[in-house]
């Protein structure tokens, strides 16, 4: 058995051995006969798998559902006033950023929603000395966190090489060091969508998790696409139960799939990020005038009482 496993590591990927593991199950579900609509899902799930392995498609979420018993909200913003709520936000990486530049501006609340924009902009648009180029907008959470159910529901942005992400990130990740293979800070993807991108992986999201700094020692582990519900034109909600033992992700309050890489999961405080990411300039493949949104119509963290 474990020459069968080292072998099977040694030809596939983590994600893609998880989903070979995911199988099993499934077809012992399916000849119980639960039902005709539980055993269409099992059927879907044991169709995508082959397609996934071959050719990298996403998978629908077919754990079991959000179970928040015993936890109460700790944040929560439904951005329903005329401006950003600076009592819960702080604008993070302004200036610089790979093929382009984030500033303030870009981020206003409006209607209920925030709205990153990622639009290309002259020189002197967003001030004296400010350049030419591509500009979006991020922002944190001022609050850190240590484990708790991390929730957003939005749009996504789509098109131009840019892609909307809702994450975690702690001061740890500052090195390896104090990274310490996860267990002191990590960098938790609950959602980035630029599978927009991909022949076969439109209408889905890409789950991550990376430790160990963002130098030399950098160690990421993908956790495979995911499908969502027409995420470019309706709200879906992206989630993450951090528990002591491991990261869960949710769409729409389906469990998609779990992690404790690398090390274990992190026990540092943790900040969320709201980012509508800029390509690098190799990557920009759009020209002036295009402009991409992200919309999110609220987030909510949950936390044990």
């Amino acid at each position: 058995m474990i020459i069968m496993q080292a072998w099977l590591e040694s030809i596939f990927s983590w994600r893609e051995l998880n989903a070979l593991y995911d199988i099993w199950p499934f077809i012992k579900e399916l000849f119980s006969f639960p039902g005709l609509r539980r055993a269409g899902a099992l059927l879907l799930a044991l169709c995508e798998i082959p397609f996934m392995l071959l050719w990298e498609t996403p998978r629908t979420p077919m754990g079991p559902a959000l179970d928040l018993s015993g936890y109460s909200v700790v944040f929560e913003d439904d951005f329903s006033g005329s401006s950003l709520d600076e009592a819960k936000w702080e604008y993070r990486g302004t200036g610089p950023r790979a093929g382009g530049y984030m500033h303030p501006g870009q981020v206003r609340v409006e209607g209920g929603k925030l709205i990153l924009k990622a639009e290309y902009l002259e020189e002197g648009a967003r001030g004296t000395g400010s350049p030419a180029g591509w500009y979006s907008g991020m922002l944190r959470t001022k609050g850190e966190f240590t484990y708790g159910y991390f929730e957003m529901t939005c749009i996504v942005s789509k098109g131009g090489g840019f892609w909307s992400a809702w994450w975690l990130n702690a001061r740890g990740m500052a090195s390896a060091q104090e990274s310490a293979g996860g267990v002191g800070g990590s960098e938790v993807d609950i959602f980035e969508a630029f599978c927009y991108k991909d022949k076969f992986g439109k209408n889905a999201v890409s789950l991550n998790v990376h430790v160990g700094g963002y130098g030399d020692g950098l160690q990421s582990l993908h956790l495979g696409s995911w499908r969502g519900r027409n995420i470019y034109t309706q709200n879906n909600t992206y989630g993450l139960l951090w528990t002591q033992d491991e990261y869960i992700f949710y769409i729409n309050g389906v469990e998609a799939v779990r992690s404790a890489f690398l090390d274990g999961v992190s026990q540092a405080p943790e900040y969320g990020i709201i980012s509508l990411e800029i390509p690098g300039a190799d990557g920009l493949s759009e020209e002036p005038g295009f402009s991409t949104q992200f919309i999110v119509d609220s987030v909510r963290i949950w936390q044990k009482d």
